[in-house]
């Protein structure tokens, strides 16, 4: 427990991490991987270049100081970042380490204004924010390992199937190379894989969400090879897994984890809505429905820039003929000549009003554009914020102004 003035300073320091808390967490990165460049083995390297993880430490940096007496506040948002933190391998002792840059950090960037006692409360107040964090993770790596199939740390997997679903996006089957069971999953969770490219000096990390359905013996992620583009150089992962990765190549993969996930203990009409490579948790919970609800109704709506980047066109199609409960749309950006679609241009409300339930759950995920276009409209449209459930594909962000 901290004492009443050291949670005083604390949250007499929320203006200024309000001000500077992007220069601290930047200048600490900075510090954190010159003194242990060991650690860029577990953080994406191109989330530090596009500044998004930066600005997501800074932000739970000040939700932690503002609510630093009643940290159970933050418990969903705790709980959100550790599971990212135990499908990296963060483990206790890189706590310590990241305090003791932090704490650097805010010296640096404060200057004479990051006196002793703010220091000295801050040192106070970031033990108990670790020991929070390393509690909750500590649980989680356990229950990853003792659920039926399910391992600590890293297991290889094999590519058993390799499958191109659009122009840019491909599927990858992975089955346990050890023959052995895997652990089940929430529609929505992720998987993560670690990968060293030829010519690279650590490995890189990253989450992909599942896919398919639980229960499969494989798990199945769908990568969209990201291209290099004038703001932002090739993807390191998704050109490998594109390029080097064939059948039987083996991949090391960390249990299923995440918390964006569909509320099967609900009846209620549920829209998923997608943009592009979005789509990849949505396909999951779609199947789950299909096969778990079949009578609960269901709208799935999918964006896209046209059809020849439009995955898993034919699996949405089946489903359809299928289950008499479920509905699906497509809205092409820019389709092609005599090419189908529900909707050309974007997803905008008074579309979303003919062909959706304002009654529903709505889940969605996508580019943050684009989910920032869907919230907006759902908000406009008076639908309460406890049914609406979104998806960053990377370090948290906010949808809201």
């Amino acid at each position: 427990m901290l004492d009443p003035r050291t949670i005083e300073i604390i949250k007499s320091t929320v203006p200024v991490l309000q001000v500077h808390g992007k220069n601290i967490t930047t200048t600490f990165y900075s510090m954190l991987f010159e003194n242990h460049p060991e650690l860029l083995n577990i953080f994406n390297h191109a989330n530090q270049r596009q500044g998004k993880q930066q600005t997501a430490l800074a932000n739970a940096v000040i939700a932690a100081a503002a609510n630093i007496d009643q940290l159970e506040n933050i418990l969903p948002v705790v709980k959100q970042i550790a599971e990212k933190h135990r499908a990296l391998g963060v483990l206790p002792e890189h706590y310590p380490i990241v305090g003791e840059t932090l704490l650097s950090a805010i010296q640096q960037v404060l200057g004479d204004a990051a006196t002793p006692e703010i220091i000295g409360a801050w040192a106070k107040a970031y033990g108990v924010i670790a020991d929070t964090f390393i509690g909750v993770e500590v649980d989680m790596y356990r229950e990853a390992a003792e659920v039926p199939g399910g391992w600590r740390g890293f297991r290889n997997f094999v590519v058993s199937q390799k499958i191109k679903e659009s122009e840019l996006i491909t599927s990858f089957y992975l089955s346990p190379q050890d023959g052995g069971a895997i652990s089940s999953y929430l529609p929505g969770q992720y998987i993560t894989v670690r990968v060293q490219p030829e010519g690279e000096q650590y490995t890189h990390i990253r989450h992909y969400s599942l896919s398919t359905a639980s229960g499969q013996p494989y798990y199945r992620i769908t990568v969209k090879r990201e291209d290099a583009a004038v703001d932002k150089p090739a993807g390191v992962v998704s050109t490998y897994l594109h390029e080097a990765v064939d059948v039987g190549t083996v991949l090391e993969v960390s249990a299923p984890a995440g918390d964006f996930t569909l509320d099967l203990n609900r009846d209620i009409p549920v829209v998923l809505i997608s943009g592009g490579v979005g789509l990849t948790p949505m396909v999951s919970m779609l199947e789950t429905l299909t096969a778990e609800q079949p009578q609960r109704e269901v709208t799935y709506i999918h964006a896209a820039i046209h059809g020849r980047l439009h995955a898993m066109k034919g699996l949405i199609e089946e489903l359809t003929q299928y289950h008499p409960h479920l509905k699906s749309y497509v809205c092409y950006e820019s389709p092609a000549e005599r090419e189908d679609c529900d909707k050309s241009g974007y997803i905008d409300l008074p579309w979303l009003q003919e062909v959706a339930d304002p009654n529903a759950d709505f889940y969605f995920c996508g580019p943050t554009p684009f989910m920032s276009t869907i919230f907006k409209a759902l908000l406009e449209w008076k639908v309460p914020k406890e049914r609406i459930h979104f998806e960053f594909f990377g370090p948290a962000g906010s949808l809201e102004e």
